[in-house]
């Protein structure tokens, strides 16, 4: 498992560019097919065989996404991090080091090295995610992307539906 995690990860470093504003989310789905397939090449998983996903991830009950934040450096990561799982926006988020974005901001070219949140929730809990990071985020605009999860291992998919509250219902009637 450790070494699939390790493979895992050496395959987002080589992700070279995540634009805080524009990323194309065909290059990102393209990535972590390729993350899927190398970590499960046999498995049902990578081949989209529903008997290994099971039905929770796509079921209206269980809609689940991996959203993604860009941060400049490693203590407001581990600050933003910390709190998005402390306030149960998320069930957990990793960080990853080592990415350089490439992004067009305020008319010029910028080259920065910064580090990537890769946060597991709940589809229903992305609005009150991205209002968090805005609030509590050291960017003018922050990268709050996600994509929904259509498949994953049944088990984790339940610990985290046990983690992430679903959002809080408003009566707009009031």
């Amino acid at each position: 498992k450790l070494e699939a995690i390790s493979l895992a990860l050496q395959t987002l470093r080589r992700l070279r560019c995540v634009c805080r504003k524009y990323l194309p989310l065909i290059t990102l789905a393209g990535t972590f097919a390729t993350v899927q397939s190398n970590l499960f090449p046999h498995s049902s998983f990578s081949s989209g065989n529903s008997s290994y996903a099971g039905t929770m991830a796509s079921s209206g009950e269980f809609e689940f996404s991996a959203a993604f934040v860009t941060c400049p450096g490693e203590d407001s990561a581990k600050k933003l991090a910390r709190g998005i799982v402390e306030q149960k926006l998320a069930a957990c988020v990793n960080i990853i080091p080592g990415i350089i974005s490439v992004f067009e901001w305020k008319g010029s070219v910028t080259e920065d090295s910064e580090i990537l949140l890769m946060i597991k929730t709940r589809t229903s809990r992305i609005p009150d995610l991205a209002a968090y990071v805005k609030q509590n985020h050291p960017y003018e605009v922050p990268e709050v992307i996600s994509v929904k999860i259509d498949q994953g291992y049944p088990g984790y998919l339940a610990w985290l539906a046990e983690a992430v509250p679903h959002a809080a219902v408003t009566d707009s009637g009031t």
